[in-house]
């Protein structure tokens, strides 16, 4: 019966990714269908404790979140564990051998959102590598499946990738996190004078990111490059409608791609990835 109860709390991280994110949800589909369980593995882990620090509103979340870091780490010692997406979770870790240090980093990251903090050049750094890079770099322990060479090789690729992705969603998020929490990420940026000539810069930085993680896309195996492909094919479109938008409009509302264009995307990507183009 054991087996049953992994296959739930796998069925659980699944369900929370796809009620949370319908982008990555696509992506995952596309991923080779060996890949599926332990990526939903990860994100549902991820999903929770982002929730934890973002939108559990009067409950204690310092504390939430540090009992959230013991019971992680105990499921990944005892290898099982009562909470379903813990279970799932340290299932992945423990197949797939990803570092400890991934896990440590991205929760220390975490609990960077429960402080009071003015984001300068390092601790923005050390903010995106815990949230974003070492997520990609699970991701790609995953999709290596034990190729320690080539994890080497493209891990630099896969933690641009992962930064190309969290600073859009720093852009498209502006306004929740800046005038509803209370959070400014950027370095050294006063968003009560955030004009077109900064929004550019933000703009030039990602799109910098996106070159080097799209190099990293086009050396992953088979199994993984199209699901990987269709999530850099969604944010590449979500930058350019951030550029399209008037840095003052930015900050106040949220950038979206409506579901109907995010399928017309992931079709035409699927054309260009059966033509080999990608």
């Amino acid at each position: 019966m054991k087996q049953l109860y992994d296959e739930i709390s796998i069925k659980s991280s699944a369900l929370i990714t796809k009620k949370y994110s319908t982008s990555f949800s696509i992506g995952i589909k596309f991923l080779d269908k060996k890949l599926h369980d332990p990526i939903y593995a990860i994100y549902g882990f991820v999903r929770v404790a982002d929730e934890i620090v973002d939108t559990f509103h009067g409950f204690d979340k310092k504390t939430l979140l540090s009992e959230f870091r013991a019971d992680t780490y105990k499921a990944i010692a005892q290898k099982i564990s009562t909470n379903p997406v813990l279970n799932a979770y340290q299932w992945v870790v423990n197949k797939y051998n990803i570092p400890m240090e991934l896990t440590d980093t991205f929760l220390d990251s975490m609990a960077m959102d429960l402080e009071d903090i003015t984001y300068d050049k390092e601790t923005y750094e050390k903010y995106i590598l815990g949230s974003a890079e070492v997520v990609g770099l699970m991701c790609l322990k995953v999709f290596l499946d034990g190729d320690e060479k080539k994890y080497e090789e493209l891990k630099p690729f896969a933690m641009k990738l992962g930064s190309a992705f969290q600073k859009i969603n720093f852009l498209r998020d502006l306004k929740d996190d800046y005038k509803e929490l209370g959070r400014t990420y950027f370095p050294d940026t006063d968003f009560t004078q955030f004009n077109e000539e900064l929004k550019k810069e933000l703009e030039a930085d990602i799109a910098a990111d996106f070159y080097q993680g799209y190099l990293g896309i086009k050396q992953l195996p088979k199994s993984a490059r199209f699901g990987v492909y269709v999530a850099y094919i969604y944010y590449s479109r979500l930058l350019k409608k951030i550029q399209s938008t008037k840095a003052t409009d930015i900050l106040e509302t949220r950038i979206r791609i409506p579901n109907r264009k995010k399928y017309a995307l992931f079709v035409g990507s699927y054309v260009k990835h059966r033509l080999n183009a990608i």
